[in-house]
């Protein structure tokens, strides 16, 4: 995806239809903290909110692929937009259930299944995916993790920063 995509993906999920305001907010900042971290789908979808440390600019990751927890800091224009997310849900949910960051209007944690759909029929309504009856096929949710790690890769490279030391510190993260 080009600055423009991710851009352009994310103004179109602000801009979705909500009855009570929140989807949007919710699929937009979703989308942006998968295209500026790299973490993956279910790793932000299992984010309770006492995961999201704001004063500290880091996000606890607890469900990672090989079972072992990690601290991801986040830039502080990203701390800023999971504090004005977080705001407007609790404004608009006051009595949240649940613990987890990321919810449906409904109050309930959103799926895996709900964020990959939303980002394929978003994806096919930008022209980034083919139209099909069902989401097709094309650029997929994970490939923003993957545009994450080319981007941080040719930023060490043009800083003359020895990637082969770094590497394995963007593994971790």
């Amino acid at each position: 995806y080009s600055e423009e995509d991710v851009a352009r993906l994310i103004q179109a999920a602000a801009a979705l239809p909500s009855a009570k305001g929140l989807r949007g907010q919710t699929f937009a900042t979703l989308f942006a903290l998968l295209a500026v971290t790299g973490l993956r789908i279910n790793e932000a979808l299992d984010l309770d909110r006492v995961d999201v440390d704001l004063a500290a600019g880091m996000l606890v990751i607890h469900h990672t692929k090989f079972r072992k927890p990690r601290l991801v800091p986040v830039h502080a224009t990203t701390q800023d937009a999971l504090r004005t997310y977080g705001e407007a849900r609790d404004r608009i949910l006051p009595r949240l259930t649940t613990p987890a960051y990321f919810v449906s209007e409904r109050g309930t944690r959103i799926s895996e299944w709900m964020a990959r759909y939303t980002f394929a029929k978003l994806s096919q309504h930008l022209g980034l995916r083919a139209r099909a009856k069902s989401h097709g096929r094309g650029p997929r949710l994970q490939d923003l993790r993957h545009r994450f790690a080319a981007q941080t890769l040719i930023a060490w490279y043009r800083a003359g920063v020895d990637v082969e030391r770094e590497l394995p510190k963007l593994s971790t993260y």
